[in-house]
């Protein structure tokens, strides 16, 4: 695979972030990807998320499969450390790449084919271990880089470009990351920026298995009348859950006020916020109640979008484990390796 360079012009005015590095900074390689692809604004929104949150591009792990949402790790963060696996294997090579070495900020991205077909298996295990990974699905319906055959993802009912109709029932992929226990699932679609990017941001910074599906159209095979993955259909359903926002964690601020009410208050920056409490409204903490509503909006057709489901009190794989603070690659050889005598104890507690 080739991969053409971007090149790097120096414009007036362009914002540096926190650590003084400029958004061409978190890029990669030139997109191969066919133009109008919907996984070329997930990128768009991956630079952007990672740039506003200034997260330095070599405390970062990319990781993918194969297919056309396994390229993009390619055209984003070009300092990171990366690695392209086999078809479906990307969760496993993160579990080992983050077991050994925890403090690295790790991203994976998928496709729907790659995650719920033969890599189903490896993606249900990634999040019941609540790997402390962003795991993004662009999620398009079809296998793109075979010419466009249905798969796990597409609708029942969906119709391909050259007017074969799907008789099975789809794969969703964020009802089931909220029933294996996942910690963190979002949906999003990558006509839609400020969503994205803020659902990216919340993903990258929560502690734990953050499952992040995007409805990305596949403009060659998948964008057609009768598609339910097409651009057209996703922006006629679409259907956020919630308004969401994303704040830097800082002191936590705290405020009391009545159902119904409003109330104004004071950001860490200076900013003010009014705030207006509902009488009643989502609630991405309660499990039951929100499949319960994705079965109902999922019964009508509608794309439903945003924070769904978040347990932020799910202990992470490093804690489940209780492996050492200090990274593996960190650790001294007696540590990693304490010889045969610490191997016969071990045995024998097994006898």
């Amino acid at each position: 695979m080739s991969f053409i360079k971007k090149p790097k012009i120096d414009l007036p005015g362009q914002l540096h972030n926190e650590i003084g590095l400029l958004k061409r900074d978190y890029e990669g390689a030139l997109s191969t990807l066919c133009a109008g692809c919907g996984h070329d604004s997930i990128t768009a929104a991956i630079v952007q998320a990672f740039w506003e949150l200034s997260i330095p591009p070599e405390q970062v792990i990319k990781l993918s499969g194969i297919g056309c949402s396994s390229k993009t790790p390619a055209y984003f963060l070009s300092g990171a450390h990366g690695f392209n696996s086999v078809h479906g294997r990307m969760p496993s090579v993160a579990i080992g790449a983050h077991s050994g070495n925890r403090d690295l900020v790790c991203i994976g991205v998928s496709g729907d084919g790659d995650s719920l077909s033969i890599g189903f298996g490896q993606f249900g295990h990634a999040v019941r271990r609540n790997l402390n990974m962003l795991y993004i699905i662009e999620n398009n319906g079809v296998y793109g880089l075979t010419k466009g055959q249905f798969s796990a993802a597409a609708d029942k009912g969906s119709k391909s470009k050259r007017g074969d109709i799907n008789q099975w029932k789809n794969i969703d992929a964020v009802s089931t990351a909220i029933s294996m226990g996942s910690s963190f699932v979002a949906r999003s679609f990558s006509g839609d920026r400020e969503q994205l990017v803020t659902l990216i941001k919340a993903g990258i910074m929560h502690p734990g298995c953050a499952i992040l599906d995007v409805v990305s159209p596949c403009v060659t095979f998948n964008n057609h009348a009768g598609s339910t993955k097409s651009y057209t259909y996703t922006r006629d359903h679409y259907h956020p859950a919630s308004q969401t926002d994303f704040i830097t964690p800082a002191s936590e601020i705290k405020v009391s006020y009545a159902e119904g009410t409003s109330t104004v208050v004071e950001l860490h920056d200076g900013s003010k916020l009014l705030l207006k409490k509902a009488s009643s409204g989502y609630d991405a903490t309660d499990r039951s109640r929100v499949m319960r509503y994705l079965e109902q909006q999922r019964a009508q057709g509608e794309v439903v979008t945003g924070l769904l489901y978040i347990n932020a009190e799910l202990p992470e794989m490093h804690r489940i484990y209780r492996t050492s603070e200090i990274p593996m690659k960190d650790l001294e050889f007696e540590k990693l390796n304490p010889g045969s005598e610490a191997l016969a104890k071990l045995q024998a507690r097994m006898r």
